[in-house]
């Protein structure tokens, strides 16, 4: 089987995280069989969700820059891409801590499953602290097999050196990122700026960008094949995340596995909210400006609030703008993309990618 058939994609990128961490895991058994019970928790959370977009923007970035499909080469390419999934899952379990989320794909956080079980079994000390404790733990140890990962996956010692110089820059960009998204709401910070450049390193860097790098790195790009991905990539990137700022206010929690209006009561600072308050000031709406500086960063949010909270940006158009936003930077995207000749298959992929990113329900 083409790796580069979509099923087949997918499934050599499950296959990959299985067969490492199938491996680690019983590596983990010779260390401590609790150690080895905790890190399960962690084997599941990657293997079990998650729609694999870094890897999968990793391998057409490579296809882009002339790497081949059904070669040894390139099963040590996806090898090295699917790395990008252990470093998504590290980022994900110290967001969630972060945010003191308890649901992530519809299933407790994991965190939240380490305070449950300290509770469960009446163990001594504090069981937030321990939960939180072990998460942070497990998503250290994520990130750590992530760069084994990359570094075990085969390629040759060129190829990781080029691909280390994206890999290092998106790790530093997407901590940045993480630092802005807690300082702002503390700074009280609503501006569309500091919206968007949080969008650009925790999000758009990592998720598209910099994983469009890193393949294309992997197969020796020339500066003009990594110019063309960088600006499709960023702007994919940002429309990726203005996509999940409209789907935690706005979102199905029967489809998105987590409660309506989460990002409401974490009291995140994204270009939706921005907006909003924007549009607040330029209308003189004191109502408006009351009810989500109270709304944002309240834990006991209910539905009536949330539903609020949806008719106001909704009235305020922030909503509509921000969709328009979306519009036009997957359209710009594209359209480089279209205008730059890459190669096929991966031109149409990556389009395909561009609406699977920006036109989602979760």
């Amino acid at each position: 089987m083409h790796i580069s058939t979509e099923t087949g994609l997918l499934d050599r990128i499950q296959q990959n995280l299985t067969d490492y961490l199938v491996f680690h895991r019983a590596e983990t058994r010779s260390l401590d069989p609790a150690f080895a019970t905790a890190v399960e928790h962690l084997v599941q959370f990657v293997l079990n969700g998650g729609k694999r977009l870094r890897p999968t923007f990793a391998w057409w970035g490579w296809r882009a820059a002339g790497g081949p499909d059904n070669t040894a080469q390139a099963g040590a390419a996806l090898r090295a891409a699917s790395a990008l999934e252990l470093l998504h899952a590290a980022m994900l379990v110290h967001d969630d801590i972060i945010d003191n989320t308890d649901t992530r794909r519809g299933h407790p956080t994991i965190h939240h499953t380490f305070t449950t079980l300290h509770h469960n079994r009446t163990w001594n000390g504090n069981a937030v602290q321990f939960g939180t404790s072990a998460a942070t733990l497990l998503g250290d140890l994520a990130l750590v097999w992530a760069d084994d990962m990359l570094h075990s996956s085969g390629l040759d010692p060129h190829a990781v050196a080029r691909a280390l110089r994206p890999w290092q820059a998106m790790r530093t960009e997407v901590l940045a990122g993480q630092y802005l998204d807690i300082l702002s709401p503390a700074r009280g910070d609503h501006t569309s700026p500091t919206a968007v450049r949080i969008a650009e390193l925790k999000s758009a860097s990592y998720t598209v960008q910099r994983p469009l790098e890193i393949g294309a790195e992997i197969a020796g790009a020339d500066q003009w094949t990594l110019e063309i991905l960088r600006r499709f990539g960023s702007r994919i990137g940002i429309a990726f995340q203005l996509r999940d700022d409209v789907l935690g206010v706005f979102g199905d929690p029967a489809i998105t596995g987590k409660p309506a209006g989460e990002d409401l009561r974490e009291g995140k600072r994204t270009l939706l909210i921005a907006d909003a308050f924007s549009r607040t000031r330029d209308q003189h709406d004191h109502e408006a400006i009351d009810l989500l500086q109270h709304l944002l960063g309240n834990p006991e949010l209910d539905d009536t609030h949330v539903d609020q909270a949806r008719e106001t940006l909704n009235r305020l158009g922030a909503l509509d703008a921000v969709e328009r936003q979306i519009t036009e930077l997957t359209t710009t995207a594209i359209a480089t993309l279209h205008e730059s000749g890459l190669p096929e298959p991966a031109n149409t992929q990556l389009t395909k990618l561009a609406d699977a990113a920006t036109n989602r329900d979760h």
